[in-house]
């Protein structure tokens, strides 16, 4: 890993163990509560302005100590971290983010300050930098479904309104503007929708919308209003339960029908808004598998992944692409990334204190 400022420094924070992913101190530190994030948390969490004070005697003088950013803003949840942010500015006058910018460097500066935006404003700009590109292909576009169906429906809204803030226009707007028809169809239906956010299912809408479902599938419409109406409207657990009674009543997932009829992109972005909504856990252990299998690392769509799920669903993830891979998250990031890129994953991914 390149260093910013040439050697690196020695931290006078505890130590850190890589290859076991254990310390003196584990103990004191605890999965997030009722989730299945991977995130390891202090049992007691220091006041932010002592964060602040350390963190900043990391970044001044000769050299950073990046394993001091890696031991407090690695674990530390979403909300500890916008405190975190907001007391730095108001001790130092600064932007934390602006100090991360200028003090690391490289795929670590990438993932550190990916993690310390807020999740709203994070996706946000996950967004822009997709609606920003000339060419858009479909990873790219794949961003946009991961926002809108792999997270909450309270998380989208926040995510559309932060948009608006940072950038005067709406995430609906730069879609219809930037993506040409049917794609755009289907992304605007999506991102506009505010889904019922409780465990609420009927059958017999399950059965009726698998029928439409297919139809649509078998005659090639996918941007038809029925498709993108129930796609973008009905709550998560509907839609599983009408997947679940498509596979029964035609012996195939929908999924594996949208494969037999083609691989173009509005058959790919359906493929990952079905996956996003079945099993999120195995749709981003897929992420994280195609970002590390082959030629070189894709650092960004890694990132992503390991970034935008460790406080939600890590543990699953981590369970996921063990079955898929027949090796360990674990040991194909320890063989992909190196030096503090690699400890700041494995922190967040919950194997390294």
């Amino acid at each position: 890993m390149r260093r910013f400022f040439g050697k690196k420094r020695t931290s006078s924070l505890p130590k850190q163990n890589a290859s076991t992913g254990s310390s003196a101190s584990e103990k004191d530190y605890k999965l997030l509560s009722g989730s299945m994030g991977s995130l390891k948390i202090p049992e007691t969490v220091p006041p932010p302005d002592q964060d602040c004070q350390r963190l900043k005697k990391a970044f001044d003088g000769f050299g950073t100590d990046e394993d001091a950013v890696i031991w407090i803003l690695g674990h530390r949840n979403a909300s500890q971290r916008r405190e975190i942010k907001n007391t730095y500015q108001q001790l130092y006058n600064k932007s934390l983010i602006d100090d991360l910018q200028s003090e690391l460097s490289g795929d670590f500066r990438d993932a550190v300050i990916l993690w310390t935006c807020d999740p709203p404003e994070r996706d946000a700009k996950l967004a822009r930098v997709v609606l920003t590109k000339k060419k858009k292909v479909v990873k790219h576009l794949k961003v946009l479904v991961e926002i809108a169906c792999a997270s909450s429906p309270s998380h989208l809204m926040a995510v559309r309104q932060v948009y608006s803030s940072l950038f005067d226009c709406s995430l609906e707007e730069d879609i219809a503007s930037t993506i040409s028809l049917p794609t755009r169809k289907l992304l605007v239906g999506l991102v506009t929708s505010y889904r019922y956010d409780k465990q609420l299912v009927d059958t017999g809408i399950a059965d009726s919308e698998a029928s439409r479902l297919h139809e649509a599938i078998e005659t090639k419409q996918y941007d038809h209003d029925h498709v993108v109406w129930i796609l973008s409207t009905r709550n998560f657990f509907q839609l599983r339960a009408t997947f679940e009674c498509y596979k029964q009543k035609y012996g195939h997932s929908i999924d594996q029908d949208i494969k037999s009829c083609g691989n173009g992109e509005l058959e790919s972005l359906l493929i990952a808004v079905y996956w996003c909504i079945a099993s999120p856990a195995k749709y981003f252990a897929e992420v994280i598998k195609d970002s590390i299998v082959g030629l070189g690392t894709d650092e960004d769509s890694l990132n992503r992944a390991i970034v935008t799920r460790a406080e939600i669903d890590m543990i699953k993830i981590r369970e996921e692409y063990s079955k898929m891979s027949k090796t360990s998250l674990v040991d194909d990031v320890i063989g992909d990334t190196s030096g503090d890129y690699k400890n700041f994953l494995l922190t967040l991914i919950g194997e390294r204190l």
